[in-house]
């Protein structure tokens, strides 16, 4: 006699993402043997998503939609809300936690990209690329290197040493930077990188700093 499997059925759940979700997101759980997979390009208002959730198991939002404990009263059938982002704040935990959903996100998803593209400001203030930039489409040509600088031995001051911060931090000295920081926590400094007790001290000592 065989014995009876005790998961729910995959082609009975109802998976919904929202806010134009990656297409690969939609692809994996079909591939997974999900066929019940809806995707919307945008956000639902309140009233528009009491209306879509009630067969719904999975729910996947970005930092738009809103999860209100009204939401959440009509989704009798939902199991979970994947953020796909970096916070939580749009949804109602508490209510959530009430009705028994659980609620991930994905607080590493862009901190590389916001890191990297920090980084890549700094060097185009420090060396005036936007200036010249501007002169040279207006058809002026400025050679000079008059108030352009290099990162390398500049002081960099970081406001949140968070996921973001820390690695701002890591590339930034990989440029030859020194790294001055300052977080309302206590938190480990990385590489050669030193905490400071206030934002006037961290501010005080930087070059640059990055909020």
């Amino acid at each position: 006699m065989s014995k009876a499997g005790t998961s729910y059925p995959k082609e009975k759940i109802n998976i919904l993402f929202l806010e134009n979700i990656s297409e690969k997101a939609v692809q994996q759980f079909k591939q997974n043997g999900y066929v019940n997979v809806r995707k919307v390009s945008g956000a639902l208002s309140e009233a528009e998503l009491i209306k879509e959730i009630k067969d719904v198991h999975l729910l996947g939002i970005r930092s738009k939609t809103q999860i209100t404990s009204k939401v959440l009263d009509a989704a009798t059938k939902l199991q979970a809300i994947g953020c796909f982002c970096i916070g939580v704040n749009q949804v109602n935990l508490k209510a959530a936690t009430q009705k028994g959903v659980a609620v991930f996100n994905a607080p590493y998803s862009n901190t590389r990209s916001v890191a990297e593209l920090v980084i890549g400001a700094a060097i185009m203030l420090i060396r005036r690329i936007p200036d010249k930039n501007k002169a040279a489409h207006e058809g002026r040509w400025f050679k000079e290197a008059k108030g352009s600088y290099e990162l390398r031995g500049k002081t960099l001051g970081i406001i949140g040493y968070g996921n973001i911060g820390s690695q701002v931090s890591v590339l930034a000295e990989a440029l030859g930077m020194k790294i001055r920081f300052y977080d309302i926590e206590t938190k480990l400094p990385l590489g050669n990188a030193v905490a400071c007790k206030s934002l006037k001290e961290v501010v005080s000592q930087s070059d640059i700093v990055s909020l």
